[in-house]
């Protein structure tokens, strides 16, 4: 094999192609396992060109493809067999790779259901590398029985599954209604047991002068390829097995634990995991852990991690899902592999914000199967041995160019430099100096109190970060203007006649190729049908949302999520730039009053005094002339719930740029502003502001906020004169307080749920 060009080397052309080729790749091998049962590359390089595509997307995140294996869940059905579309969808895992990371697990767990230190138990099982399936019974009988898919709708295997000993074809003192996940596999006995019978066929067929059978590379391809014969008389002659671990619609509870259920499904005849138990603490779920892995080749079967899962299946219910996963399971897989190696440079690259971040330049070393020859550093505290808050990481040791370190990879994300070896650092060895000038324009690079990254401030006139920013705002996300991708962006911020420096220039591009000598259609690649084509489509985003355009202003901290809150805060455009303009003073008056009881801080702990925080930051306030309307709008502004300062200053940051606030204005004249939609649920609380106050009792603050947006409500984190209602539980201080000087309505946590009753 040739060897691959390290992602973070690749151009833009180099990483377009490499996307194309491992989509195609990818493709072709999905079709010879899935469908010709006769995989062309080991299970190895399907997962390794898997992860190298990944990688790929995470660099150059606007070239992602529309067939991307990314966004899959599962993989579509085939087309040899019919589709099922599953009642409930069967959804991926979130990943654990490190003992903290089951920790931070539970934490999410209990922060998001209010819970403090109580039991929280959990269920541990092996996680088996096979083929997921659910089986449909109605009355007790087997209906039907489909593979994962594409999460949504899965493949009519029934007759297949009917040939597998562990699977019922029917069950007494079922539920009326009952359907069973689980996974498919081949033990490895009979999985070297086939193979052995298909080199015999092999040679008999051979000698017959017939196409020879494909000797599968390990039992998971050989589970999955068996179930999907397309003639259920082969899948009769495969040794498959299935363990059972979950269920999907249900006509009544299985019971009230995850582990009482799945004991439920063994009494029903079903093989269940016996190494699955319950632990009482992420202690426990780690031993059992440690346990599985210590015992894994001796299983007889593959296994790739432990899943933990909530056991309390009403706590499952209330933790609810994510878009592809769940939030009470995570898969716990077992380590990555590690190597070491030369770090012969640390090279800086400038992303889209203007983030200065470190690549490590590596002497070539295969990792999990990958050549490796480039890691990231994170950013200029990891390089020198601490974490963003000063504490010492990797017991202190900094990392310097010409060090022997340590490699490591963690599922699929991109390489890490993860320890030195000091007894191999080479003399005359200097600590890095981290730039602070960008590489790219020569601009300052800042690095703001409090933030672990440091950024160039060149801004627009930063080539990395205006061709970056034009990126995002055509990205599939944002303004996904179709036959305007990454490569036509580099291509007409070059170009001499028909340049796309800003966005707006998107907008007067097609006036301006009317007026141009040069046209468009003559160029290399462009014809009359594929310019018409896209000003066309750039026409077309002449309408816009409101949190789509914001979200492809590139500003930082306003993501995805934060576009929405503020669409959905302010409603319309002008209502968001003035509040912007009208808060700049008190968002000048806060980030100065915030950097003053930090300077504080440290100066206070160097001198061996008590810190005079308060003093610090009424001084630094005093200093700055706020009137009251312009800290009411900051206050308003950071207190829309999932929000706050660091939102609030890059916002107020963007609109009092001079140069950025003219290229905004140029753009959103050019466009129309589609404020969000209405809720279309008629309830007491639509378009109401609600703020939650106090301790709630009977649901947590993430579950009030999300059924009250649900029902059409804003939420905010503050009262102020737009509070409409606020919902007062035990503990409520100063919000109540002010509320009741404004005159704002009050209930509690009863009054809510009774105003929401039957919604």
């Amino acid at each position: 094999m040739a060897e691959e060009i390290a992602v973070t080397d690749m151009t833009v052309d180099q990483a377009r192609e490499a996307l194309a080729r491992l989509s195609a790749l990818l493709g072709q091998a999905n079709r010879d396992y899935h469908g010709a049962d006769a995989p062309t590359i080991s299970d190895a390089e399907y997962d390794r060109l898997k992860r190298r595509n990944l990688e790929i997307e995470e660099r150059f995140p606007e070239l992602k493809r529309g067939d991307s294996p990314t966004d899959q869940v599962g993989v579509s059905p085939s087309e040899g067999f019919g589709k099922i579309a599953h009642k409930v969808s069967m959804l991926s895992l979130g990943n654990a790779f490190e003992d903290q990371d089951v920790a931070d697990f539970d934490e999410r767990i209990r922060k998001y259901l209010g819970m403090g230190n109580e039991p929280l138990a959990f269920t541990a099982e092996p996680k088996i590398d096979g083929l997921s399936l659910s089986i449909r019974y109605e009355n007790g009988d087997m209906v039907y029985a489909a593979t994962r898919g594409d999460g949504s709708t899965g493949e009519d295997v029934t007759a297949n599954a009917r040939t597998i000993a562990d699977i019922p074809q029917s069950i007494a003192n079922a539920p009326a209604v009952l359907e069973v996940r689980g996974e498919v596999y081949m033990s490895h006995t009979d999985f070297e047991a086939l193979n052995v019978w298909i080199a015999e066929e092999n040679e008999r067929l051979e000698a017959a002068g017939k196409k020879p059978k494909t000797v599968f590379a390990n039992p998971r391809n050989a589970a999955a390829g068996s179930l999907r014969q397309l003639d259920a008389q082969i899948t009769r002659q495969r040794p498959l097995k299935f363990f059972a671990y979950a269920w999907g619609e249900l006509s009544e509870p299985l019971a009230d634990t995850q582990m009482e259920a799945i004991s439920r499904l063994q009494d029903f005849g079903f093989v269940i995991n016996d190494l699955t138990k319950v632990c009482d603490s992420t202690v426990g779920l780690i031993s059992h852990y440690k346990m599985i892995e210590e015992r894994r080749a001796t299983l007889g079967y593959d296994i790739d991690g432990v899943v933990y899962k909530v056991n309390d299946l009403a706590l499952q219910e209330r933790l609810g899902f994510r878009s592809t996963t769940p939030r009470w399971a995570i898969a716990h897989k077992f380590p990555a592999e590690l190597a070491w190696t030369r770090l012969e440079a640390i090279d800086i690259q400038v992303g889209r914000t203007g983030a200065l971040s470190p690549v490590a330049r590596l002497a070539p070393v295969t990792v999990g199967g990958v050549v490796v020859s480039n890691a990231t550093l994170h950013n200029e505290d990891y390089i020198a041995g601490r974490d963003s808050k000063g504490a010492t990481i990797r017991e202190g040791k900094d990392i310097r160019e010409g060090d022997w370190v340590q490699v490591y990879r963690a599922g699929d994300v991109i390489p890490k430099v993860a320890d030195v070896d000091l007894s191999k650092r080479p003399d005359g060895a200097v600590p890095y100096a981290f730039p602070e000038l960008c590489p790219v324009c020569g601009s300052p690079a800042v690095r703001e109190e409090g933030d672990a990254v440091r950024y160039c401030t060149g801004g627009l006139i930063c080539a990395a970060q205006a061709v970056e920013k034009l990126k995002h705002f055509v990205a599939r996300k944002a303004l996904d203007i179709e036959g305007l991708g990454a490569k036509q962006i580099e291509m007409f911020y070059e170009d001499p006649d028909l340049p796309i420096k800003t966005p707006a220039d998107i907008f007067t591009l097609a006036v301006r190729d009317g007026a141009n000598l040069t046209k468009l259609a003559n160029r290399k690649g462009w014809k009359d049908k594929s310019v018409d084509n896209l000003f066309s489509a750039i026409e077309d985003k002449r309408e816009i949302a409101f949190a789509r355009l914001l979200f492809g202003l590139g500003i930082r901290h306003v993501g995805e999520t934060a576009a929405k809150d503020l669409a959905l805060h302010y409603l319309t455009w002008e209502g968001m730039s003035g509040a912007a303009e009208m808060a700049r003073p008190a968002a000048l008056a806060w980030r100065a009053a915030d950097l003053a009881e930090e300077q504080e801080r440290v100066a206070a702990q160097a001198e061996g005094r008590r810190a005079k925080v308060k003093e610090s930051r009424d001084t630094a306030m005093a200093a700055h002339e706020v009137s009251s309307g312009a800290q009411a709008v900051w206050d308003d502004l950071t207190g829309i719930d999932g929000i706050g300062a660091a939102v609030g200053l890059s916002l107020t940051d963007a609109f009092a740029n001079e140069r950025e606030r003219g290229e905004i204005d140029r753009l959103v004249g050019m466009l129309t502003v589609v404020p969000p939609d209405a809720p279309t649920q008629d309830s007491p609380v639509v378009g109401k502001t609600v703020v939650f106050t106090g301790s709630l009792e009977k649901m947590t603050r993430a579950e009030a906020k999300a059924r009250a947006e649900s029902l059409g409500a804003k939420v905010s984190g503050s009262v102020s004169k737009k509070t409409d209602l606020l919902v007062a539980g035990p503990g409520a201080g100063s919000k109540a307080k002010k509320a009741a000087d404004l005159g704002i309505e009050t209930i509690d946590e009863d009054g809510w749920l009774a105003l929401i009753e039957g919604l």
